[in-house]
């Protein structure tokens, strides 16, 4: 295990979690090389039993005494044979002299003597040699074979957990050893996706994964990884785990590793070999065999004669994909079959991943993101993803850290309240950061205020790096200065290093990348909080050393930092374009004339400031990928004089100035008022606008939200920005994300939809889309980074050309869709042609359909039923209520799922005319124990529902004269209703509404789907209550609309339409309601459903008004209300 990779992926626990070890604990040295191990209760499994172990660890000559002990005096006369003439291979041969006359036991301390540690090797090449005419020879060849592969496996697990069982804070040598299972947090491995590339900045990637909801999904336990899934034949060779750096990749394969050597899982793999490819790229220009480089990195393999790896279960494990430096090129290596055979480190790595070398051995390769796609998909059985901590294991992680509860509780706390925290805690290094820096400021300042931002954080992470070199390698005192000349200079190296290969894009470097910077390497690697060797010297197989940071985002804090230090010292800004590099000759002179240069074009230092920041927030909105957010971020905050008072001492002068903070305040919200500027590059303002304590355009939007008094229709575009924001902050938004909260319209939607696509649920239903929506919502559902599983589409105009611009998306292999709503959105049989290709897809995700109420008839059904039919079809639920559908279509149906009978479990066929042998056929498969349907609904039915649109639901109302006010008179047979001055002379009834209520209610109760019309004039309310409302009374509870028992839909010559439920009233968008109101009116509710629709009618066409989405607890009566402030208003029942 490499040093490095220990610190940045295996995070130590706090002084106090460490001080709380048993003295046992304490007073055990850390681990030598190779040799001893630190074993605990917590750390070492039962191990081999001590019969087992004596057995094992028997001594060679003992080894040797057995084997001939069973040989006759001829057997080992031939033995002697091979000893004199050629045991085989490169050994030596013995002299006859010194075997004449001797007995067995002489002959064992004379082979120890001439063959020392290849003693057992040269035994077994004879007993080889002498197998086919021995029955001794094969008993003995068997016995010490047997032996020798316990007795390595053995030795691997002893050294393998003496490797892996500690993580340290700084190198081996100096840190303070912790066991790994002490504070080892489950990891959040999901399997699926692919293995092609992603790259986008990795802090992006982390952003996006911390807001994903944690859903019931394919997860996998480490000590599974080989394990096949539920329904898969296919054996797992080859696995893939993908990861940002700093998510645990390591500690995952080092974890898998040590549970195997502890003999806690995985104990039918007989042999596991982990390799770095950091250690692997050392070896670019030697050749090796398969064996030569297992006996190479894994000596106990070479001692035991290992060299057939066929005949065991072996795990290889290479970690860090991302960092091989070797040439894997799949299309052009030499194929290789034979183990044996020597070629170069990339020739062997390409066969064993393809399966041409030891096709019987499992491969674990890890790697981040950006680098999976060096590997064929083929090569690849199944890709996981580590999500890192979700927010439950983030509280455990700290937990585990600080013994302390009220502590721990503290620092949790602090950090939910900082959304910038809590995204990067998502990875585990963060957290080991964050820990290191609040447990210093709790100790160290008492009651004092805790970093709230990234630049912060990092600033007191950089601190306290130093304090601990001051003290514990210099031998300064705790009340020192921390930055000594030293020090200030190694960490103007370290970020002159950082810039440099941040611009090259290179994580890794070498000896003479630290050489140019002017670091020391021995101090470099004392220096271990920041910077270390990564490999162990102990090993000696190493010429070159390979160097990193301990992570990314502390490589982009030292290289923000080192800009801000040339600058403020040199006023030199790298970031213009003609110097994206700092040059190796550049001096301070010629910084100096750079300056005068430049002082000549800018009239003052604030407006050299001015250009600095900005050009920094201009380079990074210009990148593709983001590589430069996280550097914005920490650039922009160094440059706030509260940060640069903590770097005292380091900063030899500081330059702030609260006005050039403002003004590239008010830039930044410059450009996020600029259309064009995608999601990523606005969120990432607003982070950067949090480093500079600038929170107002959110805090004016959250205040909104707050009060209900947010008005979409006057957002700019920066306040659209900061909407997004929030509500992407919001765990609550994002897993039911409704657009009608804030703008049922087009315009919302497309400002919205960064969050519709990190949302789990999207409610998209009456929100007046076309299919110029189903185009941006395409790009949303093909996206990689999506985390949408269930859209509702229900109620818009989106036609067949909206579903055909859907299907394309939802036939991506991005797609991870499960149920898509499609109700009442004027489709017909084009549609399921578009769809049934959906289904037959092998990416498809879909698994519930909702097409009710549109008129696809019996041809669409046939459509669908072919892709039913399909084997590649997993559709579980199928709703087409109200399709107009006939026998024909539900015998196309019920031929399909006898095809397939497998997957779909519920069919929704209510309000067609399935006849009674489609009704039979249907229902013949709920006992058909092939079929997996268990809910099938076929009524009501009839031809009835065979009329297009929703006046196949048409009821005939009948108005209750019991409830009719007095004020209101009937005519027309009781279909017509108008109000009046005159009091009508109706019988007192309990009923009847009174005082000044001028209302009534229909008798017809309603429970399923109902449509009815009616014409108005004047200024009435069309709606629909429960029963129960009062009758009595000038309180809201009395009037429709005006309580939690009513809905109502307001109809005025003078001031158009408007809605109202529990005293909330809405207005309908102005496209809906303009032009002439046409004084009739359409209501369909769907009571089961709890949808209640209000339409105009004009000239035939329902053009929608408002629906409201509800849970209906009781029957519903249509009811009408007349304003009494405008007479000779009347309602008639059309």
């Amino acid at each position: 295990m490499d040093q490095c990779k220990d610190r940045e992926e295996g995070v130590p626990p706090s002084k106090r979690a460490r001080e709380s070890q048993t003295k046992a604990q304490r007073n055990q040295p850390g681990p030598p090389p190779s040799s001893v191990s630190l074993e605990s209760d917590e750390s070492k499994g039962d191990g081999p039993s001590p019969a087992e172990r004596s057995k094992m660890e028997k001594s060679v000559p003992e080894q040797l005494l057995g084997m001939f002990r069973n040989f006759g005096e001829e057997e080992l006369k031939l033995f002697h044979f091979y000893l004199k003439n050629g045991p085989g291979g490169d050994f030596p041969t013995i002299y006859k002299c010194q075997l004449d006359n001797a007995d067995r036991l002489k002959t064992a301390d004379v082979m120890v003597q001439v063959y020392s540690d290849h003693v057992m090797e040269v035994a077994r090449s004879i007993l080889k040699k002498m197998n086919e005419g021995s029955p001794s020879a094969q008993e003995a060849s068997s016995r010490l074979s047997e032996e020798a592969v316990q007795k390595c496996q053995f030795k691997l697990k002893f050294d393998l957990t003496a490797k892996f069982q500690c993580v340290f804070e700084g190198i081996a040598k100096a840190g303070n050893p912790t066991f790994l299972n002490q504070i080892y947090t489950e990891l959040y491995i999901t399997e699926g996706g692919t293995s092609e590339v992603n790259d986008e900045h990795e802090v992006r990637q982390i952003e996006t994964a911390s807001r994903k909801p944690h859903r019931p999904e394919t997860t996998i336990r480490q000590e599974d990884i080989f394990k096949a899934s539920p329904g898969r034949d296919k054996p797992i060779r080859t696995v893939l785990t993908k990861g940002v750096a700093g998510i645990g990749k390591t500690v995952l394969t080092q974890k898998y590793t040590l549970d195997w050597a502890e003999d806690k899982a995985n104990q039918d793999i007989q042999f596991i070999f982990p390799f770095t490819f950091r250690e692997l790229n050392v070896l670019k220009e030697e050749k090796f065999s398969l064996v030569e480089l297992v006996h190479h990195f894994f000596t106990e393999t070479k001692e035991a004669g290992i060299c057939r790896f066929e005949d065991f279960q072996v795990v290889f494990i290479f970690d860090g994909l991302d960092e091989c430096r070797l040439p894997l090129d799949f299309h052009k290596t030499t194929i290789v079959t034979d183990p044996r055979k020597s070629t170069s480190v990339d020739v062997l790595l390409i066969n064993l991943i393809r399966g041409k070398l030891l096709p019987s051995a499992h491969l674990w390769i890890t790697t981040r993101p950006a680098a999976a796609n060096q590997i064929p998909p083929r090569c690849v059985v199944r890709v996981t993803e580590i999500r890192g901590f979700t927010d439950p294991q983030k509280e455990e992680y700290f937990r585990k850290r600080f013994r302390d509860e009220e502590q721990a509780s503290r620092i949790i706390s602090h950090i939910k309240t900082s959304r910038s925290l809590h995204i990067m805690c998502h990875i585990p290094v963060f957290c080991w950061i964050t820990a290191t820096v609040l447990e210093d400021v709790l100790e160290t300042r008492e009651g004092g205020q805790l970093p709230t931002t990234l630049t912060e954080m990092y600033i007191h992470f950089l601190v306290v790096q130093a304090k601990v070199k001051k003290v514990k390698y210099d031998g300064g005192a705790e009340t020192d200065p921390h930055w000594s000349p030293e020090s200030r200079k190694m960490i103007e190296s370290l970020g002159k290093l950082a810039f440099d290969q941040l611009q090259k894009g290179n994580l890794i470097f070498y000896e003479s990348d630290l050489t140019e910077c002017g670091i020391d390497i021995r101090a470099a690697s004392v220096y271990s909080g920041v910077f270390t060797q990564i490999f162990k010297e102990e090993r000696g197989l190493y010429q070159d050393k390979v160097f990193c940071f301990i992570h990314l985002s502390v490589q982009e804090f030292l290289a923000a930092l080192h800009a801000h230090l040339i600058f403020i010292n040199s006023g030199l800004n790298l970031l213009e374009e003609q110097q994206t590099t700092s040059k190796k000759s550049e001096t301070r002179d010629s910084a100096e004339k750079h300056l005068k240069k430049h002082s000549e074009k800018q009239k003052s230092v604030e407006s050299a400031e001015k250009q600095f920041y900005q050009s920094a927030v201009n380079k990074a909105l210009k990148s593709t990928n983001g590589h430069l957010d996280l550097f914005l971020r920490f650039l922009l905050g160094l440059s706030l004089q509260t940060n640069q008072t903590l770097l005292r001492g380091l900063l030899t002068q500081t330059r702030s100035s609260s006005q050039t903070n403002q003004e590239t305040v008010q830039y930044m919200k410059k450009k996020l008022s600029e259309e064009g500027l995608s999601a990523e590059k606005r969120i990432n303002l607003f982070h950067c606008l949090n480093e500079l304590n600038d929170l107002s355009l959110v805090e004016e939007i959250q205040q909104s939200l707050r009060s209900g008094s947010l008005s979409t229709d006057k957002l700019s575009p920066a306040q659209w920005s900061a909407l997004v924001f929030i509500l992407l902050s919001s765990e609550k938004d994002l897993d039911v994300f409704d657009l009608k909260k804030y703008s049922a319209s087009e315009e919302a939607l497309l400002r919205l939809l960064p969050v519709v696509k990190a949302s789990n649920k999207s409610l998209l239903s009456v929100c007046e889309l076309s299919e110029k929506s189903c185009k941006d919502l395409s790009s949303v559902l093909s996206s990689l980074s999506s985390s949408l599983r269930e859209l509702d589409l229900s109620i818009n105009t989106l036609e067949d050309l909206g579903v055909q611009l859907l299907s394309d998306a939802l036939k991506s292999k991005h797609c991870k869709l499960n149920t898509l709503i499609l109700n009442g959105c004027f489709l017909s049989e084009r549609s399921c042609e578009a769809l049934s290709s959906v289904l037959r897809s092998q990416t498809s995700s879909l698994r519930e359909l909702n097409l009710s109420n549109n008129n696809l008839q019996d041809s669409g059904m046939k459509l669908l039923s072919a892709a039913v039919e399909s084997l590649q079809c997993n559709l579980k639920t199928l709703s087409l209520s109200g399709c107009l559908i006939t026998e024909e279509g539900c015998t196309s149906l019920a031929s399909a799922l006898s095809s397939n009978p497998s997957h779909l479990r519920e069919l929704d066929l209510s309000y067609n005319h399935p006849g009674d042998s489609g009704t039979k056929l249907l229902s013949a498969g709920l006992k058909n124990p092939r079929w997996r349907l268990d809910t099938l609904r076929v009524e009501p039915a009839g031809v009835q529902w065979l009329r297009p649109g929703l006046r196949k639901y048409s009821c005939q109302l009948t108005i209750d004269t019991n409830t009719v006010h007095t004020n209101l008179q009937l005519s027309d047979n009781n279909r017509k209703v108008t109000q009046v001055m005159e009091v009508q002379s109706y019988p007192d009834h309990p009923d009847r509404f009174d005082d000044s209520n001028p209302q009534l209610l229909c008798r017809n109760g309603l429970t399923g789907r109902c449509y009815w019309e009616v014409e108005w004039r004047g200024h009435v309310y069309i709606s629909l209550s429960y029963r129960t409302i009062r009758r009595k009374g000038r309180a809201n509870d009395c009037l429709f609309g005006y309580n939690n028992q009513s809905w109502s839909l307001s109809c005025s010559d003078k001031y158009g339409y408007s809605v109202c439920h529990n005293k909330r009233a809405t207005s309908p968008s102005s496209s809906s309601s303009s032009s002439s109101v046409s004084n009739r009116v359409a209501v369909y509710v769907d009571c089961p459903a709890g949808t209640l629709s209000f339409y105009r009618v004009s000239s035939d066409t329902l053009i929608h008004l408002h629906t409201f989405n509800t849970t209906f607890t009781q029957t519903l009566y249509p009811g009408f209300w007349f304003n009494p402030l405008s007479p000779d208003s009347s309602v008639t029942l059309c």
